[in-house]
């Protein structure tokens, strides 16, 4: 099969790394890619935003099969793109139709379905610049601290927790009337606030049946101890040790079965990954959000454990025999620790040459923001390298992540040290 892969970071990277081990894959194209995927495979400048490009694309070098690693193509349609258009709807896609990715793309769309479904959530209720007094008297019933979230897309940073109140008032009206998130904050979901430990749950569907993927944790502040600003992810844990049978079964019966019926009763396409955001309250799991790919850091722990070949698993998505494929598992746990610019996420440099990488050793570097230039591979993101090691321990396998970080270098690099400190 001659596939294509959409995006540039490291989950793609880890993709396309697990996709080359099947014998079913002959040729694989990321687009648009980055350092790490160009040594594998062939990486092409294509915006994934440009579905005539893709579909010229797909059509020239007889592609047999998309997938979608980033969720806004998802989220712009381009299931639909395919499945409409006489010339492409051969070719399956990897990820859900344009109903289905508002599960991501709109926060009160995925809470009401929440709520529809029976689905364990948080109390919430949205807001628009026309109701934001409104959304103020709102926050005055709530116990701090107070949870803002961005409804549309805001690249994993717009949600704010709050812990003062008249703080929180002043944000809401930065978010509705002053466009801190753009188009993504027009309108802002208010939550109330749930304490515990999150985790995030993985599933594969072909839109009747579905699998369970190992669970991971993964770690989105910026600064040792969960402080500072969130980030796309610093690094990652799987599986999450808290995640007892126990919790597990409460996940499958209560969550994942009644997210897949729900999708099934409301009639929505859904072919592809559903990243379930969790936090297990007193033993209890409760769905934060839905995401409609993989995570990123998480795919970078989630992907290496598969020892099932993933494009077969992909063509049975596409089949609709998801049912008919098993899905086997390493029993060990993997770690990842993500190596990024300094000054992200806010204002950082680019073009700086990452020196080491050829000294790792019994560690993945999964490549997120790189790329080649004059034949030496240089940064070109915030976050740049994802480190990835196996453990019979997550403890064995963060030290191997952090022994291997220890032989790279490019200026202000930096990267968390107490990775799975807070699960011991």
């Amino acid at each position: 099969m001659t596939i294509l892969l959409l995006g540039s970071g490291g989950r793609e990277h880890a993709l396309a790394w697990k996709m080359l081990q099947s014998d079913k894959c002959s040729k694989l194209f990321v687009a648009p890619g980055n350092a790490g995927t160009s040594q594998i495979a062939t990486n092409v400048s294509i915006n994934i935003l440009d579905f005539e490009a893709i579909k010229t694309f797909a059509l020239a070098e007889k592609v047999n099969m998309v997938v979608v690693g980033p969720e806004d193509p998802l989220v712009h349609g381009i299931y639909d793109f395919f499945k409409n258009d006489a010339d492409l709807n051969h070719i399956p896609v990897i990820g859900p139709s344009k109903v289905g990715a508002q599960l991501e793309g709109s926060k009160e769309f995925a809470k009401e379905f929440l709520i529809k479904h029976k689905i364990p959530t948080a109390a919430y209720d949205s807001f628009t610049k026309e109701t934001v007094e409104k959304g103020c008297n709102f926050l005055e019933t709530l116990q701090p601290p107070y949870v803002l979230k961005a409804d549309g897309l805001a690249a994993g940073k717009g949600v704010l927790i709050i812990q003062d109140l008249e703080e929180a008032k002043s944000e809401l009206r930065n978010m509705l009337v002053h466009k801190k998130f753009g188009t993504a904050s027009a309108k802002v979901v208010i939550e109330e606030f749930l304490d515990g430990i999150e985790l995030s749950c993985f599933v594969l569907t072909d839109g009747k049946n579905y699998k369970i993927l190992p669970t991971a944790k993964d770690y989105k502040r910026i600064g040792e101890g969960d402080t500072g600003l969130n980030t796309g992810g610093m690094g990652a844990v799987s599986p999450v040790p808290f995640a007892d049978v126990v919790l597990l079964e409460k996940i499958e019966t209560r969550i994942v079965k009644p997210t897949i019926a729900g999708l099934q009763s409301d009639g929505i396409e859904y072919k592809g990954f559903v990243f379930i955001g969790l936090i297990n309250v007193k033993g209890e799991p409760i769905v934060i959000e839905y995401n409609v790919r993989m995570g990123d850091p998480e795919t970078e722990v989630v992907i290496p454990r598969l020892k099932s070949d993933l494009v077969e698993l992909f063509q049975a998505v596409g089949n609709q025999t998801l049912n008919e494929v098993s899905l086997e598992i390493d029993e060990r746990s993997a770690t990842t620790i993500m190596v990024v610019s300094g000054g992200y996420p806010e204002d950082y440099g680019k073009g700086f040459e990452i020196s080491g990488l050829e000294n790792i050793e019994d560690s993945i570097a999964f490549h997120a923001g790189t790329k080649l230039e004059n034949g030496k591979v240089v940064t070109n993101g915030g976050r740049v390298i994802a480190i990835t090691s196996f453990g019979e321990s997550f403890q064995e396998a963060i030290k191997k992540s952090y022994q291997n970080i220890d032989k790279l270098h490019f200026d202000k690099m930096y990267f968390r040290k107490d990775i799975g400190l807070d699960l011991l």
